[in-house]
């Protein structure tokens, strides 16, 4: 089994709160740059997938917060995907500052082209069986 490398955000001032905290909205910003890292990794990227036509909404998101994160802080976020269904995928996040978890979270997706649902395994042979590896 191929082990992806986290994805690392160094936290920035202006993702910060007054009380030099990072504001719980940037959590969600963070787990997308990390699900774009994690398919590029796989060959899989954006830019691919758009270029298909083939576009993935979110549709649902979850975020459990643990511990506060702060600017320059480096956050280590491991990504992990599981097929739902033939059409809904999941991907989970693990949030880390060292070995310390601050944030779980996970996000709900489809693959649509013209606003409807794709079976991406036909579309694009390889990439499930990629993100679970």
């Amino acid at each position: 089994m191929r082990q992806m490398k986290p994805y690392i955000h160094k936290v920035k001032y202006y993702e910060c709160d007054q009380m030099g905290v990072t504001h719980h909205s940037n959590y969600v910003r963070f787990m997308e740059e990390a699900r774009v890292d994690l398919l590029d990794q796989v060959g899989y990227g954006f830019e691919k997938l758009e270029a298909a036509g083939v576009v993935s909404p979110v549709l649902n998101i979850n975020v459990k917060y643990l511990k506060p994160s702060r600017f320059q802080d480096e956050i280590a976020i491991s990504v992990s995907f599981k097929k739902i269904s033939a059409f809904k995928f999941r991907f989970h996040y693990v949030m880390k500052i060292g070995e310390t978890i601050i944030c779980t979270a996970e996000s709900l997706h489809c693959f649509m082209e013209n606003g409807r649902p794709v079976l991406v395994e036909e579309r694009f042979p390889g990439v499930v069986e990629a993100l679970e590896s």
